[in-house]
């Protein structure tokens, strides 16, 4: 497993894959690596010859205030997990090296990333990731990347965002590695206590409580709005739970007639946990 710290250094490994035709992959995490992550370098590994891992935590997506300096970090960790997995080759450059002196470019993002979810209470946030990303995409020449469903507004964006600038790269969306009792992965989950731990699959409980009632013939406002009261009682201080069009995001109009999916964050303690369902299989 070769690992990568420069621009320079990447593109000579990638550069020498295309010209032998390999299909490269590339996975963007921010580290702290846990099974979500493993699952979408399987994923990689199924679509592409070469796998690259990018570890780097941005932070032109966190905005003032937010966990930035506090984001787990676990390098070592993550570098043994990696080879393990058959990584090809890792990604892990500087702040410096990703927004040297003088960097000022910025993408904007809408649509999907304007859909009154995430963008409500992370101003800024998706305008981060979109820039990054594209970064991530044209210095590695990449012809996949695969992101986890937990982010599930991050994967849309992403996909409209390499579409809309012609990046030749396919985004592969990797289903949620959950818990036993339901919580999805994801490395803030270091921030629970032990109580509140105990506590987080209540958020997935109450997505699905909103699905069953939504397929029973309840109407979705109503449904994520007993969802939503359910959680609040049960001590989570909650940001949305909504069912919208799985495709564009959009308030959905017929439950029956459209792909939907139920999303929702939640604060518990210090910790913001999000996660989603599909509200059928095939959505």
């Amino acid at each position: 497993m070769e690992i990568a710290r420069t621009v320079d250094e990447l593109r000579l490994h990638s550069d020498a894959w295309r010209a032998l035709k390999r299909m490269i992959a590339i996975v963007p995490t921010m580290g702290a690596l846990h099974e979500g992550h493993l699952s979408l370098i399987r994923e990689a590994h199924r679509q592409a010859d070469e796998v690259i891992v990018s570890i780097f935590v941005n932070p032109t997506q966190f905005a003032p205030g937010e966990d930035l300096d506090a984001y787990p970090r676990d390098p070592e960790g993550d570098l043994e997990k990696l080879r393990a997995a058959g990584v090809d080759l890792v990604w892990m450059p500087s702040v410096q090296e990703m927004y040297p002196d003088g960097f000022a470019t910025t993408i904007h993002v809408e649509g999907p990333a304007k859909a009154g979810l995430e963008d409500t209470f992370r101003p800024g946030h998706f305008d981060g990731v979109a820039t990054v990303v594209a970064k991530l995409f044209l210095q590695s020449g990449a012809n996949v990347a695969v992101f986890g469903e937990k982010d599930y507004q991050q994967l849309l964006v992403v996909r409209r965002m390499a579409w809309d600038l012609d990046i030749p790269v396919k985004v592969t969306g990797a289903p949620i590695i959950r818990e036993s009792d339901g919580l999805a992965m994801s490395s803030r989950n270091a921030y629970l206590s032990e109580e509140e731990r105990r506590k987080a699959p209540a958020l997935w409980r109450a997505l699905n409580a909103a699905a069953e009632a939504i397929l029973s013939g309840t109407a979705p406002d109503q449904a994520t709005r007993e969802a939503r009261a359910d959680l609040e009682t049960a001590g989570f201080e909650v940001d949305y739970l909504e069912a919208r069009n799985a495709q564009t995001l959009a308030p959905i109009d017929d439950p029956s007639s459209e792909p939907v999916r139920i999303l929702g964050a939640a604060r518990l303690g210090r910790t913001r946990l999000i996660d989603n369902i599909p509200l059928r299989k095939e959505d």
